[in-house]
């Protein structure tokens, strides 16, 4: 990352996302290829599968592959112009779309999943997002949702922040470029608590749901209609 961005713009880390976020996010690939070995359990035969926040396709990909033989309709949304163009590189049939998630009107699914996408999004829109989702899926279908999250406590966050610090330092991120990065996301991501995203699905309507996955403050969640 240019050591002279101000703000996050996901436009200008296109060709090395796929990289950066392996290095700042633990166990990004493993959690890729968890959640593609726990799609071949809801998705079936001519089944629509959504991935929301796509990036450059890679997930997306992988779960399609993973289901190939069943002939999905996968369709993959993203707001970045740039990450869309590049993910139509990857020749697959997945329907890669540029649009804002928050105006999608979802057909009926299987599967559908969200990998560190929905704390991006302003607070006052995430519940909504999330009963769309709910409403969309079919009885028995899953959503899958990744986040960062926050620490119930201030103990707790400073923990997990120097965790995550090291965790980036070991892999070779420089320390200023950490903490530009830092700065960039203010205002633009806001983590919530896991207790947080958990009543998010409650709302929405899911009664079954567990944590599948933690890695410091990255959590992963399977919510099942």
């Amino acid at each position: 990352m240019s050591k002279k961005k101000l703000f996050w713009d996901f436009d200008t880390v296109v060709k090395e996302f796929d990289n950066h976020i392996s290095k700042s996010v633990p166990g990004y690939l493993e959690c890729q290829n968890l959640v593609s070995d726990i799609s071949v359990f809801f998705i079936k035969k001519n089944s629509t599968i959504y991935d929301i926040g796509c990036s450059t396709g890679t997930f997306a990909k992988l779960v399609y592959k993973k289901n190939i033989e069943k002939k999905v309709n996968s369709i993959a949304y993203d707001i970045s112009d740039k990450m869309i163009k590049y993910a139509k590189n990857k020749k697959s049939k997945i329907k890669f779309i540029k649009k804002n998630i928050m105006t999608v009107n979802f057909k009926k699914s299987d599967f559908i999943s969200s990998m560190y996408t929905i704390q991006f999004l302003h607070p006052k829109d995430r519940q909504e997002l999330i009963n769309k989702i709910y409403k969309s899926l079919n009885w028995g279908g899953a959503f899958i949702l990744f986040e960062k999250i926050r620490a119930k406590d201030a103990r707790f966050q400073d923990l997990l922040n120097f965790l995550l610090f090291d965790y980036k330092k070991k892999n070779k991120i420089n320390p200023k470029d950490i903490l530009i990065k830092e700065k960039s996301l203010r205002g633009v991501m806001e983590p919530y608590t896991l207790k947080q995203n958990l009543s998010y699905l409650k709302n929405a309507g899911f009664n079954d749901y567990m944590t599948i996955y933690q890695n410091i403050n990255f959590v992963g969640i399977l919510a099942v209609k």
